[in-house]
């Protein structure tokens, strides 16, 4: 997310009330997650274990519970609370504000899109020309849509990222702020779940298919021209390249890629990256032959018992 104009660090420190370590001018440009922070951007971290990798990333602005060296061209804010902290900051550059109406006044719609009754836009959304909105769709706000987009009934676009931290009296929610982007020649299925990013967008690129009911997490970026069957669950912060395909109620962890021109089989399980150009199935997910051999051997394992016993 990119702020409306340049702040100064000494601006964000007092909008959260913490110390910093830099100069009172140094320019803060944005707020992002690790995994999309570019210069310029803040990122908040709260553990230990992730100290090293937030201190080195692109942001250079680093929100964290521990005064440490601060490398070179970056600085810091001394927070008690990052999680809580960053969601202040979500919370004033992006504050939810209430539609006046199921279509925005200051959503903008392009020439020869049809909107079917019973449509819900929110504010600042964007959808390009010749696209077809399906009734009882929900476009929250700041989602951008491009051209010849087809989206069917009951799907949402923009809902908050399943994203919570758990504390002693409960889980804390941390706060969307992101944006669902659906590029040109794009289809989506009906009672589709996309959820904005967190600070970031959630992306699916030009000429990609849905199927019906699809879940797709925060911050999830699927490439051009990629088919997703029915009951797929994707989490966030993938990345699922060109031309890729899933069949029916495939499982993708967070995290991971799928390289370009992959196929996965239905009901496949995939916790970690697949390389490209192959086919997986199974869970954990492997490639598709090896997988059936096992299968084919494992099926066999009562005939090869009983061949023991008898040679026993």
């Amino acid at each position: 997310m990119k702020f409306p104009r340049t702040q100064t660090l000494k601006e964000i420190a007092q909008l959260i009330n913490v110390e910093f370590v830099g100069s009172d001018d140094f320019p803060v440009e944005g707020m992002n997650e690790i995994h999309v922070v570019e210069k310029g951007d803040i990122v908040f971290v709260d553990h230990p274990k992730y100290y090293n990798k937030a201190l080195q990333s692109a942001a250079t602005v680093v929100l964290i519970n521990k005064r440490v060296e601060c490398p070179e061209g970056k600085a810091l804010l001394i927070s008690d609370d990052p999680f809580r902290d960053f969601n202040k900051l979500t919370v004033h550059f992006r504050p939810f504000q209430a539609s006046n109406n199921s279509i925005s006044s200051s959503a903008t719609i392009g020439k020869g899109t049809v909107v079917q009754p019973n449509v819900f836009i929110g504010n600042n959304v964007t959808i390009g020309e010749n696209c077809l909105i399906h009734s009882n769709v929900a476009i929250y706000d700041n989602c951008v849509i491009g051209d010849n987009v087809t989206i069917h009934a009951g799907t949402v676009l923009g809902a908050d990222a399943f994203y919570y931290k758990n504390r002693p009296e409960g889980f804390d929610k941390l706060i969307s702020g992101g944006r669902v982007i659906i590029q040109n020649n794009v289809d989506i299925g009906a009672g589709c779940t996309i959820d904005r990013g967190v600070t970031g967008d959630t992306t699916i690129m030009e000429g990609t298919k849905l199927d019906n009911q699809i879940q797709i997490g925060h911050d999830t970026v699927i490439g051009k021209k990629c088919l997703i069957a029915s009951q797929t669950g994707i989490a966030g912060c993938v990345v699922i390249e060109d031309e890729v395909t899933l069949w029916g109620q495939v499982g993708v962890i967070s995290g991971i890629t799928i390289g370009k021109k992959a196929v996965v089989l239905a009901q496949t399980g995939i916790s970690k990256s697949l390389e490209s150009g192959k086919t997986y199935f199974g869970s954990p997910a492997e490639e598709a032959r090896e997988k059936i051999k096992q299968i084919a051997f494992i099926k066999r394992i009562p005939e090869l018992f009983e061949t023991l016993k008898k040679n026993s």
